[in-house]
């Protein structure tokens, strides 16, 4: 499974090489083994998979081709409605009924027959970079066998779930970074899709003008299948689409690299991620510097709480107000400041946010795309962030990189590309301008055959082999 891509088995299941009954075999054993280390997953059902499986076994043999991703496993992660699973949002009480209805996102996946075993576990109502969660525990970094490292948040147990090999596409979301930062510090690929692009209904919210859906995936042609299987804008087959954005060539790309992103990195991140920048400049690609100064500027934003802490605030206040007094200390401790920002700060926050992105837009014009390293730092141990001063500043520093493209309404990419100083996976960051996702998976692609897939690249997990 970990060396099978999800493009590789749809045409297996298509050729008749494989079942989708053996795939959910497979993917069962794996999760039966590894989870109880891992502990990827809130929820896992391994009679629903396989009844799940023999139904997609059923249509094609009569012929039903549904979708790329009929009979493969996808896992959800826990803010997401999918019927038959209780939603707890990374809480310690299950949601009202209302929250786990599914939506489009999770709609497009049962439409083409997708099989979802399980919800993985997140960071609770995805408030946090990092990964833990007081209430379920934390999901092991599978990349270091001696330390109990954070998975990256909030998407906590999506990164973990496709390394377990429980499933080959993980649904996360992302309002600043909650895609790209488990990505990148397990060694996936992720990708942020535009607000807006994809809806947001039947996914418990944190900001609903910043939050969106995006992908995890093992490789960018994985990732490209799942957005293609879900988007609303693609007509094509997602095989098709696959087979169309993999013929970019690289010497066709502009990328800028901006040192604003490579600021107070941890040993061996800036390395990793220069390393590839010149593998992929000496493979035709065109890079440049690129100077953003007004990132201090959206970064200040987000220091104050920027959009999202209002809107969470009102969230809980207005829709699950009993929920408020359960709430992890790291969000409590943060909630009265939430509660406190006038409507005028707010709006002024929108407004001050949309004429930077114009700015930045300008600035990108002559690029396809920038460049950075998407996390700055080495996942820090559980017990390194046990504490409120130690939790916050990673934190803050663990999303600094990814919350730009949020803020700014921009789309972005993370692929592996390397090990930093204390063994854990680096990525890299393509971020390019809003409704830019077919651009950053082509760009992916590209740059995936000159670096290689994540397990071309990183090899396997410790905890995973």
């Amino acid at each position: 499974m970990l060396r099978t891509s999800a493009v590789q088995l749809a045409g297996d299941l298509r050729s008749g090489t494989t079942t989708a009954a053996a795939v959910a075999e497979a993917a069962i054993e794996r999760h039966d083994r590894l989870d109880p280390t891992l502990s990827a997953y809130k929820v896992w059902e391994s009679d629903r998979a396989r009844r799940e499986a023999a139904l997609a076994d059923t249509a094609l043999a009569a012929g039903y081709d549904l979708g790329a991703f009929q009979g493969l496993p996808v896992s959800v992660k826990d803010l997401y409605g999918v019927r038959g699973f209780p939603t707890f949002a990374g809480t310690p009480t299950r949601l009202p009924a209302s929250w786990e209805e599914e939506g489009p996102v999770v709609a497009a996946l049962r439409r083409g027959m997708a099989v979802i075993p399980g919800k993985t576990h997140t960071v609770e109502f995805a408030f946090g970079g990092l990964g833990t969660n007081p209430h379920w525990g934390t999901p092991r970094n599978p990349w270091d066998a001696a330390s109990h490292r954070v998975p990256g948040g909030s998407s906590a147990g999506a990164g973990v779930s496709l390394w377990e090999g429980s499933c080959v596409l993980a649904l996360g979301t992302d309002t600043a970074g909650s895609v790209r930062i488990p990505a990148s510090v397990t060694g996936c690929v992720g990708l942020k899709t535009t607000a807006a692009r994809w809806s947001t209904l039947g996914i418990t919210p944190l900001s609903r003008t910043l939050d969106t859906p995006g992908v995890l995936a093992r490789s960018v042609g994985d990732a490209a299948m799942g957005f293609a299987a879900i988007d609303p804008q693609t007509d094509e087959h997602p095989l098709d689409l696959v087979a169309a954005l993999s013929g970019y060539d690289l010497s066709t790309l502009r990328a800028g690299v901006c040192d604003w992103f490579y600021r107070d990195c941890a040993p061996g991140v800036a390395e990793a991620v220069e390393q590839a920048v010149q593998e992929l400049s000496g493979a035709g690609l065109h890079v440049s510097r690129l100077d953003l100064p007004e990132l201090d500027d959206v970064i200040g934003i987000f220091r104050t709480g920027g959009i999202t802490a209002a809107e969470f605030a009102a969230f809980i206040n207005t829709e699950l107000p009993d929920w408020k007094a359960t709430l992890d200390p790291n969000v409590r401790s943060r909630f009265e400041r939430m509660e406190a920002v006038p409507a005028i700060d707010y709006i002024s926050r929108l407004w001050r946010l949309r004429d930077v992105a114009a700015k930045v837009m300008a600035r990108m014009a002559p690029f396809d795309f920038v460049i950075g390293p998407t996390v700055p730092i080495t996942p820090p141990t559980v017990e390194a962030v046990a504490g409120a001063e130690a939790y916050q500043s990673a934190n803050m520093m663990a999303l600094r990189n990814t919350c730009t493209a949020n803020l700014l309404g921009f789309c972005a990419i993370t692929l592996p590309v390397g090990k930093d100083a204390a063994g854990m996976p680096v990525g890299i960051q393509l971020m390019a301008g809003p409704e830019q996702e077919e651009l950053l998976l082509a760009a992916g692609m590209a740059c995936e055959h000159v670096i290689g897939t994540p397990v071309e690249r990183l090899g396997l997990p410790p905890l995973c082999a």
